[in-house]
């Protein structure tokens, strides 16, 4: 019988990536990761190592799938405002990237940091609404299900973007 080694990375990857987003790396053990894939711990850190290799690579993963998704500005400003909000709609749809990123913050280390860095220092940055859908929440009384106030939040990322980009007079 041969092994399925990639529906068994992605199958513990898929796991990682929920139990991270909700737990965080302190919260979370590499048991709860292989019993929510089905699949033996040993398994697991044969695949990825330690725990902090596992959130390091979950965390990527979740980058590159966004830079996957979300196309970067052509040479010009003219569509930062609409890579602005592509870049929020992503956030929405996925919000597990957003805790990842928050957990990583509070755990005070940096995954990919030298690639990230280069990636960032070309891309705008539009994602308060989601990194903070607390602050969003009171300072507007409203939150991100309302159709309205979802559509409302992303013109404002627009908006917002395409003034930082606007050359100075």
């Amino acid at each position: 019988m041969a092994w399925d080694t990639e529906g068994t990375r992605r199958r513990l990857k898929e796991a990682a990536t929920a139990e991270f987003a909700e737990h965080g790396p302190d919260g979370t053990t590499m048991a709860r990761i292989a019993e929510r894939a089905g699949i033996n711990k040993e398994r697991l850190y044969k695949y990825f190592g330690d725990k902090q290799a596992l959130f390091e690579t979950v965390l990527t993963d979740e980058l590159d799938k966004l830079a996957a998704s979300v196309a970067p500005v052509p040479s010009g400003f003219e569509e930062i405002g609409e890579f602005a909000g592509r870049t929020f709609d992503y956030q929405a749809a996925h919000p597990q990237l957003v805790r990842l990123l928050l957990w990583e913050g509070l755990s005070g280390g940096v995954a990919d940091e030298a690639n990230r860095t280069a990636h960032y220092k070309k891309k705008a940055q539009a994602a308060w609404w989601i990194s903070a859908p607390q602050l969003a929440r009171m300072l507007t009384g409203a939150d991100d299900s309302d159709p309205d106030e979802h559509a409302r939040r992303r013109a404002s990322v627009v908006r917002a973007a395409e003034r930082l980009a606007r050359p100075r007079r």
